[in-house]
C-alpha cells in the first residue's frame, strides 16, 4: 500500500542525500573524524586543573577546540541517527548508531573537566575571562555552562556516568524505537503512520477500526513499554537526586533557560482555558450529527472539508508560495531543501514515525524527515519542519555552541511557518462551509499543540512524581494517569474509552526528552502573539523576525524576545494568546 501511495504522490524519489555528511557506513572519513576527536580530546586534558591560570586568549582557544570536537562528533552522530531513522529495523544501522554513541562517551570522558572547572570557578576569576574580547563570541555559552554549577558532580562521578551513558537512557529509547519500528497493526499488518492516518477518515467505521488496530498493537507490547517507561522514570529520578534538582522538570527548565515561574504561568493559563476545548468538541459533535463523540472521532473531518490529496509537487508549490509572500529569503532557503535533497518524504517500511528537522552541523545543512501521505495536515507538517530547517540554516553562522536554540524558541519558526501556510490555504476557499471546516481543522491543530501538549505535561507530572513517591508503576496505573489528564481537558465533550487509556505508550517525547512537551504550547502561543504583530506592522516586522531566527541560541529567550516587547513572565501574555484561539472558535460558533 505504501509503495502505491508514494507513486501516486510523487514521493518515491524524495530521499535525502546523506553524502553531504559521509559516503556510507564504510567511509574512512568517519573513522578519521572519530580518531581526530579522540586525539584532540586527549591533548586538551593537559589543561585539566589549570583553566584558571590561563590567559584569556589561551582560554578562548580551548573553547574553540572544544567546539571543533563537538562539531566533528556531531557530524558523525547526525549521520548515524539519520541513517537509522529510515531503517530502524536494520541491525547494521542500529549497531552503527550504538558504535557512535560509545565513541562519543569515550571522547566526552576526556573533556568533562572543562564544564566542571568552569562552572565552579570563582566569580572574579570567571569575570576575567568573560570580560575579555577573545571570548566574546562564546559569552552566552559560557554563562549557560555556569548555570549548572549546583548540579554537577565530581569529576570521578561525571566520568563514570559518561562511561555508562551508551547503555543507559539512550539505549532504552533506541529499544523503544526498534519495537515501534517492528510493530504491525491490524489484519493488514500496517505501520503506525498508516493506521494513525485512518483516524482522519470521514468514515466512522474506518476510524473505529484504526483505533482498535492501534490499541491491539500497543497491547501486544504493553509489558515492554511499561518496563521502558519505568526504567527511564527511575533513571531520571536518580539523576535528579544526584544532581540536586528540586523537581522532575527543573533540569528541562534550566536547559530551556526559563524560570519556573514562567513555565508555571504557561501551564496554569492553559489549563484554566480547557473550556475552549470542551466548547469546540461540543460544537463538532453537533456538526457531525453524532449523539456522542468517541476518542476515535476527535480528528474526523467535517463534511465540507476539502479532502483532495495533494501531490508532493503541489505541496512544494503551496509551501514555497506561502513563504515567499512573507519573505522571499525564507522561500529561497526552503527551496534548497527540495532542490538539494535535504528531505526524506515517502512512507517506507522500517522508517521512524512522525516528522523532524535535524540541525546537523553549521558547515553542512539541516535535514528534514516527514511521512507524507498527501492530506492538508501533511502540507502543514512539511511547512512546520521546513520552518525548523530555515531557523537552523539561518542560525548556522553562530557556530556549533550558539546555533542550537532552547526548545521553547525552537518551535517558534516551525509554528509560524504553519500559520503562514494556513492563511495561504484559507485564502483559496470561497465557500463559507469549506472555510468553517478548514478553520476547525486548524483549531484542532492548535489544540494539539497547546492544550494536548499541556495535558501531556500534566501526565508527565503525575507519572514522574508517582514513580518517586510510590515506586514502579503498573501499566494500569500509567493508563489511569493518562485518562485523568485527558479527561481534565475534554470533560464530557468526548467519550474516552478504557482502550484509549494505553495510548500514552507510543509517544516518544516522554522518553527521549522528558519535559519537552510544554515547549510546543509555549511556541504556539508565542507565535499567535508574533503573528498578530506581523498583521499590525506588515513588512517592517519581517527583518526583526528573521534576525530573531538568525540569533539561534546565542541569547536567552527573554533577551531574544525583547525587540518584540514580550514579557514571558506576565500571565496576561499567555492569556492573550489563548484569547486569540477563543476568537477563532467564536468565528465557527457563529
Amino acid at each position: 500500500m505504501s509503495k502505491q501511495l508514494n507513486k501516486e504522490l510523487g514521493t518515491e524519489g524524495v530521499l535525502w542525500n546523506l553524502n553531504d555528511l559521509y559516503d556510507g557506513l564504510d567511509d574512512e572519513l568517519i573513522c578519521d573524524d572519530i580518531d581526530l576527536c579522540e586525539q584532540e580530546a586527549g591533548l586538551l586534558k593537559e589543561f585539566a586543573g589549570k583553566l584558571a591560570e590561563l590567559e584569556p586568549a589561551q582560554f578562548a582557544r580551548v573553547v574553540r577546540r572544544l567546539e571543533r570536537i563537538a562539531a566533528n562528533l556531531g557530524r558523525v552522530a547526525t549521520y548515524a541517527y539519520l541513517n537509522f531513522a529510515t531503517q530502524v529495523t536494520s541491525a547494521e544501522a542500529g549497531a552503527f548508531l550504538q558504535k557512535v554513541k560509545e565513541a562519543a562517551s569515550r571522547i566526552s570522558r576526556d573533556t568533562v573537566f572543562f564544564d566542571l572547572e568552569w562552572s565552579k570557578m570563582e566569580q572574579d576569576v570567571a569575570n576575567h575571562f568573560l570580560e575579555a574580547e577573545d571570548t566574546a563570541p562564546y559569552h552566552h555559552y559560557l554563562y549557560s555552562v555556569r548555570r549548572y554549577a549546583d548540579h554537577l558532580l565530581s569529576k570521578v562521578e561525571e566520568t563514570l556516568l559518561i562511561e555508562f551513558s551508551p547503555v543507559a537512557a539512550s539505549s532504552w529509547t533506541s529499544l523503544f524505537t526498534k519495537v515501534m519500528g517492528h510493530l504491525k497493526f491490524g489484519d493488514k499488518q500496517r505501520g503506525q503512520e498508516e493506521v494513525l492516518a485512518d483516524l482522519y477518515s470521514p468514515e466512522r467505521e474506518v476510524r473505529r477500526q484504526a483505533a482498535q488496530d492501534m490499541t491491539m498493537g500497543l497491547k501486544s507490547q504493553l509489558h515492554v513499554f511499561a518496563h521502558i517507561f519505568n526504567t527511564l522514570l527511575a533513571d531520571k529520578m536518580i539523576d535528579d537526586r544526584l544532581r540536586s534538582y528540586p523537581s522532575w522538570v527543573s533540569s528541562r527548565n534550566l536547559s530551556n533557560e526559563l524560570e519556573k515561574e514562567t513555565v508555571e504561568a504557561l501551564v496554569e493559563a492553559t489549563t484554566s482555558r480547557y473550556d475552549i476545548v470542551k466548547r469546540y468538541y461540543g460544537l463538532k459533535k453537533r456538526l457531525l450529527g453524532l449523539d456522542e463523540l468517541h476518542d476515535y472521532d476527535r480528528y474526523a473531518p467535517l463534511p465540507s472539508l476539502p479532502d483532495k490529496k495533494l501531490s508532493w509537487q503541489e505541496c512544494r508549490e503551496m509551501v514555497l508560495a506561502g513563504f515567499a509572500e512573507f519573505s522571499p529569503k525564507m522561500a529561497e532557503i526552503a527551496e534548497l531543501f527540495f532542490e538539494q535533497n535535504w528531505i526524506h518524504a515517502p512512507v517506507v517500511e522500517g522508517k521512524q514515525g512522525g516528522a523532524f528537522a535535524h540541525p546537523c552541523v553549521p558547515d553542512v545543512h539541516p535535514y528534514v524527515m516527514v511521512n507524507y501521505t498527501g492530506n492538508l495536515r501533511d502540507v502543514s507538517t512539511v511547512a512546520h519542519e521546513l520552518g525548523h530547517g530555515i531557523h537552523q540554516y539561518l542560525a548556522r553562522d553562530k557556530g556549533y555552541f550558539n546555533a542550537n536554540t532552547p526548545l521553547v524558541l525552537a518551535e517558534t519558526a516551525s509554528v509560524f511557518a504553519e500559520l503562514l501556510i494556513f492563511h495561504k490555504q484559507l485564502d483559496l476557499l470561497d465557500d463559507p462551509a469549506q472555510r468553517r471546516a478548514f478553520i476547525c481543522q486548524k483549531l484542532e491543530s492548535i489544540f494539539a499543540t497547546v492544550f494536548r501538549q499541556i495535558s501531556m505535561n500534566r501526565f508527565e507530572d503525575m507519572i514522574h512524581n508517582s514513580r518517586r513517591h510510590d515506586g514502579e508503576l503498573s501499566s494500569d496505573k500509567l493508563s489511569a494517569y493518562w485518562l485523568e489528564s485527558q479527561r481534565a481537558m475534554f470533560g464530557d465533550s468526548v467519550h474516552l474509552s478504557d482502550d484509549y487509556g494505553i495510548w500514552w505508550s507510543y509517544i516518544p517525547h516522554f522518553l527521549r526528552t522528558p519535559g519537552y512537551v510544554y515547549a510546543y504550547a509555549f511556541g504556539e502561543l508565542l507565535v499567535l502573539a508574533l503573528y498578530k504583530l506581523y498583521q499590525e506592522q506588515g513588512a517592517e516586522f519581517v527583518p526583526t523576525y528573521l534576525e530573531l531566527l538568525s540569533q539561534g541560541g546565542s541569547q536567552s529567550p527573554y533577551d531574544l524576545l525583547k525587540p518584540f516587547g514580550i514579557d514571558l513572565s506576565d500571565p496576561a501574555f499567555w492569556q492573550g494568546g489563548l484569547a486569540v484561539i477563543d476568537e477563532m472558535l467564536q468565528q465557527v460558533e457563529g
